[in-house]
This record gives structure tokens, sequence and C-alpha cells, in this order.
């Protein structure tokens, strides 16, 4: 049986670590262990996802997880990665980003009692870090810190050296509040494992130190790799092309599609990452990747785990089941909202019910309109030659017309060009 240090490893999991001693501790202690969320929207997204399968993985080993908001340090924000100041959230919205996270969570980790030892926790730092005196916390925890220390960690030095943007003391403060935390939970709960991204180490060792100075102890760090895209750029909310953990915000069929089109240069990164298959399978997905990448098997499998992961077996179903019927007559089954899923990146055109009436609208008409085509002759060529689809069924009829009997869901027809060109045709 593999170890959790072992299984960690080969999926290259382990980027940074405080002390040898922690991967023993890993593997036969029993320990608790912490990642923070930054509530600065109201949902997660990918780049979140590697530390949720961490303290994931952790429970399953039989350590104790807390997933802690950070509804308290959300109100400074990490200078980490940014070349300028985030701006300030108010109450109301930091109230909400929560309520949006918080369930989230939930869906990936155990935190019932039947869990035993392994029972996952979830907290909120706001409960402790907003009642905090100033003159306590400078007192208590500043004390332990040097500026020179502090100025050292590269998410201060890199805004120092922006003199025009610099950081403010605000910011400044930012990682002896995470110190604070970890303190915090090292009391409370035992916690003696802070773990996060690569980005994270710096501010996670000042934590690791706070317990050493205040406490006379020992607790550890545990950072992975930032989880980045084929041209190197990390997954986050504030990127370009986020995706969100939250339906209403990237749905199933737009997750799973996003990574049935992942590249072959990071496939097996995201199936060792993401996913709790045994690494013989992701080594046949490897195998299958280099011989036969035509059939993208791996990504396959990539984009069914990740949708199941996060939305659930009944939602990849039926997105499984919409991706098949995009390209067959299939399509007809689909109910209104797995239509509009499936179609969502179509560009659309409304038209008026009546138009079908009677003999209804020329179908070389409708697909110039469209812009599918550029011209009635051209329109003429491409259905003769087999290159027009109506609802996904071959039409070679240049005479041909749409009606009712064509519409999908009572109010669409699905205009298709060759294999990628789409048209949704909306009637109102």
């Amino acid at each position: 049986m593999v170890s959790l240090t072992e299984d960690l490893a080969l999926r290259g999991l382990i980027y940074q670590h405080s002390d040898d001693a922690l991967l023993g501790e890993l593997d036969h202690g029993h320990l608790t262990a912490y990642i923070g969320f930054d509530p600065s929207s109201d949902s997660l997204h990918v780049g979140n996802l590697l530390q949720l399968t961490m303290l994931r993985r952790m429970q399953l080993a039989g350590h104790r997880p807390i997933a802690l908001l950070g509804g308290g340090t959300g109100f400074i924000g990490d200078p980490g990665g940014k070349t300028e100041e985030r701006a300030l959230l108010t109450p109301d919205q930091h109230a909400k980003n929560i309520a949006g996270i918080a369930p989230q969570l939930e869906r990936f980790l155990d935190f019932s009692p039947s869990a035993g030892g392994a029972q996952a926790v979830l907290l909120d730092n706001a409960d402790w870090l907003l009642s905090l005196s100033l003159v306590d916390f400078l007192r208590d925890t500043g004390k332990h810190f040097t500026v020179s220390q502090m100025v050292a960690k590269e998410s201060v030095r890199a805004r120092i050296e922006r003199p025009e943007h610099g950081i403010s003391y605000t910011e400044f403060s930012y990682m002896l509040l995470q110190a604070y935390d970890f303190l915090h939970l090292f009391d409370g709960y035992g916690c003696t494992l802070q773990m996060g991204g690569s980005d994270q180490w710096g501010n996670i060792t000042m934590g690791v130190e706070l317990i050493r100075r205040a406490r006379g102890a020992t607790a550890y760090a545990l950072t992975s790799p930032l989880v980045t895209k084929p041209d190197g750029t990390k997954f986050g909310k504030s990127e370009s092309g986020a995706i969100y953990l939250d339906p209403g915000k990237t749905s199933p069929y737009e997750l799973y599609q996003y990574f049935v089109r992942a590249e072959d240069s990071v496939v097996g990164r995201y199936l060792r990452y993401f996913t709790f298959l045994d690494h013989e399978r992701i080594l046949e997905l490897d195998r299958a990747t280099a011989e036969h990448p035509e059939r993208r098997e791996a990504q396959r499998v990539l984009a069914r785990e990740m949708c199941t992961l996060v939305h659930g077996e009944r939602e990849t179903a039926r997105v499984e089941r919409a991706v098949a019927a995009l390209y067959s007559e299939d399509v007809a089954s689909l109910d209104e909202e797995t239509l509009l899923m499936v179609v969502a990146d179509a560009p659309s055109t409304t038209l008026a019910r009546s138009a079908l009436d009677g003999d209804g609208l020329e179908l070389v008409d409708v697909l110039v309109s469209s812009g599918l085509v550029s011209s009635r002759t051209q329109a003429r060529t491409t259905i003769s030659q087999g290159g027009v689809y109506v609802d996904n069924r071959r039409e070679q009829d240049p005479a041909a017309r749409l009606t009712g009997k064509d519409l999908l869901a009572g109010r669409y027809v699905l205009l298709r060009r060759g294999r990628r060109d789409l048209h949704l045709l909306c009637f109102a």
C-alpha cells in the first residue's frame, strides 16, 4: 500500500516542507492540518481546488483537516502575487462571499461525526481576529518578529521594489495576522501543520516560527506547487477566463469542456494534482497520451473526474449525455436547460415565432442571415455538398424550409455548418 508521503511525492505535490520529521508524521501520526481560503469572491476557483484535494487526501489518510475561511484577514488582503493594493471589501460583501464559499468546502470534506478523529472543521478567523486588541496583538505577536525579517519575505520585497505602488502598513501586517491564526489553531485545536500553495511559504513559516517562540513547540509547513495553465500563468479569480466551482459562474458543461480540451503538456500533471486515480491508472493514461494523443483518452478521463469531483456523478452524467448529443440527432431529446448549456458559446438570433407559420423560413435565407454563409449561392452549394445540419440532421435539399416541426424544446432550431460552426435560432 502506498503511504501518504509516497502518494504526495509521486503526484508532485510536495514543493516545500519545513522539517523532514513532518514526513514521518504524515505517514504514522495523527495530525491536525489547516489551509486558509481567501473570501475575496463568492466562489472558489480551480486554483483553490488543489488545496481542497490536499485537505481531502489528509482526511482520507486519517488526519483532521481544518478549512479556515479568512473572514478577518480578508479585510486586509494578502499582498502576495499582487502589484498594487487590493480593493477593500465591505462587511456585506464579505458576508456574501463567505456564504457562497462555505457550501463548496463541504463538498470535499467530511464534517460529520462519523469521520471520528478525522472529522473536518470549518472555521472563520473573523471569530477571533475582529475582536483582537491591537495593543495585545503588537505585544504578544509583533514582538517576535523584526521588520527586516518581514521585509525579506518575497511577497513584501516584490512590492517594495515597485515604488510607484509600494505596500501599505495594512497589507504589511497580513503575514503577522496569518501567523496569529496558526498560533490560535495550535492553542485551540492542536493544529501543528499549515499547508498552502508555494506562494504562501513565507506567511506559513512565520506561523511556524511564532509557535516555536511563543509556545516552545514544533509546528510544520508544507506547500504544493501552484497550478498553472500551459502558458505558465496561474489559475485565479482575477485572471482572465477564471474557472469557478460555483455552477452559476462556470457551468458544469464549461468546466468539463475546459478540461477535455487540456493540452497534452499539462493533462498528466492535472490528473496527478486533482484526481484520486491510483498511480497505475495515471501511468496508463500517460502512455495513452504519448502513443495515441489523437484519442485524447487522458483528457476525457480528466474531464469526467473533475466534473464529478466538483459537481457530482449525476451532473457529470448529464454533461456527458449533452456532449454526446451536441453532434448527433439526440440533441432533440435534451431539455431546454441542457440545450442552452451546450450551445452557450454559439452565436444566436431571435426571431418571431410566427415566422415559422405556413411554409416557414427558407433554409438558404436563414443560413445567410445567421452569418454561417456569405451568400445564397454559397448556402445552396454547402447544402448540396452535405455541409449543413438542422438540429444535427444533415439537410441536402437546397429548397428545404424551417417549420415548427424543427423546434427543439419548443423554441429553438440549431443550425450547424461543418463540424464546428453553430448558430442557435430562438423563436419568441
